[in-house]
């Protein structure tokens, strides 16, 4: 870290940040319905290493290529950045447009490296967009506070990078806490901490990362959002976060079959997240295994967001004694998690490998992840 940035920059930084990936626990596609979800920190990060400029200068680099990217702060816009370097950069242009003045700060130089899978559905761009966002909010004395980073990661991905995603991502980095899971009210961002207690039930999470590429930017995730907001229009409320399973019958028989599966979905996950809360509190995270097994169903089936290597991983795990399982992140590729006992993580890992093998397919990358602490900053 600190020779890369002495590499791209010259001499040493002046503050260090870190940012973790995330997963969710349940709760798949009702962040943008204004819904429900359960996500975590987990224990990979990207890591920032920062030092401000006496200029207008922004430069950004990275572990990942030579490439140097500079641009002034007078120059900053949505059209003036691409590529990855939409991701930090795009942090910077959002905090002004919510009403950070940038006209008065000075520049800054930036070097990341990362061990958060790309394309994974861990949400490595959450994780860069959050550590950016935290860094210049803390050097700059912008004044927001967390809720409001996230809404600021999240205008950067809308905005900038062209990806209609929720608000989740960026919460769960950015309010993660140790052992615990974050229960997020997308439309009202409140948020609270649920203790998970892994370790007191011996249960690991078992991500499986099947190496299938997703692109957030294009294709299926902004049909299935445009379909959710087709489907509450019909149905004359704001979002599908105002109906409930009563209204399931009324949708089936004003929707078309596609949009009407996709409505179920939300609405039957949203349901899902908050069963699963009350079933931690009362019962502990042993007792949610059919929970996260009916959400991949739901995701497979009626929101059609798996692909067959997600399908081939849940299931499995679950012939291998998980608890529960299912796909998490947006679909088209990415990972899947399992919930299981501690003593059969390295079967399953083992099983997962040969399956994967015998189905043709990519070698998926299999590890554990540990619920987290969210963003911060470290000593140098």
């Amino acid at each position: 870290m600190l020779a890369g940035f002495a590499r791209h920059f010259g001499g040493a930084p002046t503050s260090l940040w870190s940012a973790p990936g995330r997963v969710n626990l349940i709760g798949e596609h009702t962040d943008y319905n204004d819904g429900f979800v359960l996500p975590f920190a987990i224990d990979r990060h990207t890591v920032m290493a920062a030092r401000l400029r006496d200029d207008r200068l922004l430069r950004v680099s990275s572990a990942f290529t030579e490439e140097l990217i500079e641009i002034s702060l007078d120059e900053l816009s949505p059209e003036s950045i691409s590529g990855w370097s939409a991701y930090p950069l795009g942090a910077i242009w959002a905090a002004g447009a919510f009403g950070a003045d940038l006209e008065r700060v000075t520049g800054i130089e930036l070097y990341l490296v990362s061990d958060i899978p790309v394309g994974a559905g861990l949400s490595s761009s959450a994780a860069l967009e959050s550590v950016v966002a935290l860094a210049v909010n803390e050097l700059w004395e912008l004044g927001f506070d967390r809720q409001t980073l996230a809404k600021i990661g999240q205008r950067s991905e809308n905005v900038v990078v062209g990806a209609p995603t929720g608000i989740m991502d960026q919460s769960a980095v950015l309010l993660g806490k140790s052992d615990s899971v974050v229960l997020l009210d997308c439309r009202s961002l409140e948020s609270s901490v649920i203790p998970l207690g892994l370790h007191d039930e011996e249960l690991t999470i078992v991500v499986t990362d099947t190496r299938v590429e997703h692109e957030h930017a294009t294709g299926g995730y902004a049909a299935r959002r445009a379909s959710c907001e087709a489907g509450a229009a019909a149905l004359g409320v704001t979002s599908l976060r105002d109906l409930g399973v009563d209204d399931l019958a009324r949708a089936e028989a004003l929707l078309d079959d596609e949009t009407f599966r996709r409505v179920r979905h939300v609405i039957t996950e949203n349901e899902r997240v908050l069963e699963t809360v009350a079933i931690l509190r009362e019962r502990g995270a042993g007792a949610i295994g059919t929970l996260l097994d009916a959400s991949h169903v739901s995701m497979r089936d009626d929101f059609e967001i798996s692909v067959p290597e997600l399908d081939l991983a849940v299931e499995v795990a679950r012939r291998h004694g998980a608890v529960g399982a299912r796909m998490t992140g947006g679909g088209f590729g990415g990972s899947a998690i399992a919930l299981i006992r501690s003593s059969q993580v390295g079967s399953l890992r083992e099983a997962h490998l040969a399956a994967f093998a015998a189905a043709g397919y990519r070698e998926p990358v299999v590890f554990e992840v540990t619920p987290s602490q969210g963003a911060t900053r470290h000593p140098l």
